[in-house]
């Protein structure tokens, strides 16, 4: 098990990169708590998140690189334009997916709706150089309790991700669903 500080990633960040991009999955920090991520567009490197979090059925949700990526491939009602532009957040926005291809069919299970985050947090940015979604799902076996640091990490896991970006506990809640699908919205707290 590779665990790497920010420091380190962002010193080694080509060879990072390029990892994602090839298909690594990997644990990463977020603005509430730790997540399982890869590349979106990899239906190799998701059908692996999937393995490892014993979760088939579930849609994931991906970390967008920009709010443009959102304008250019989801439908974005009036009101769901505010909360758009409240990201970066703690929010996970559902929108109706007008381009099927943006994330791989295994990504939101063949869906037409898909979750849609932008963290207030520098790993935001790594999306956006990459100019790809990235999948975000809490980092456990479905169902467990979600990591909050390095100690609560479910061994399993660790030993199956490719490399973990550790920067400390975090003391967040999973985001806020926000269903901008339908016309009345719905906020879920997590």
């Amino acid at each position: 098990m590779e665990v790497i500080t920010k420091e380190e990633f962002v010193v080694n960040r080509d060879d990072y990169l390029r990892r994602i991009k090839q298909g690594s999955v990997f644990i990463h920090p977020t603005d509430t708590i730790y997540g399982l991520g890869c590349d979106a567009t990899n239906a190799r490197a998701v059908t692996n998140i999937r393995k490892i979090k014993h979760r088939q059925d579930n849609p994931f949700s991906v970390i967008a690189p920009s709010k443009k990526w959102i304008y250019d491939n989801c439908e974005v009602s009036q009101g769901a334009l505010k909360w758009v532009e409240k990201l970066p957040g703690p929010y996970t926005l559902i929108f109706r997916l007008t381009n099927k291809k943006a994330v791989a069919d295994n990504t939101n299970c063949g869906l037409d709706t898909l979750g849609i985050r932008i963290p207030y947090h520098w790993f935001s940015r790594v999306a956006a150089v990459l100019g790809l979604p990235l999948v975000t799902t809490s980092a456990n076996i479905s169902g467990g309790d979600f990591m909050t640091s390095i100690d609560n990490m479910d061994q399993v896991i660790g030993r199956k991700v490719d490399f973990i970006i550790y920067e400390g506990e975090k003391r967040g809640r999973p985001s806020a669903l926000v269903n901008l699908v339908d016309e009345k919205i719905k906020v879920t707290k997590r």
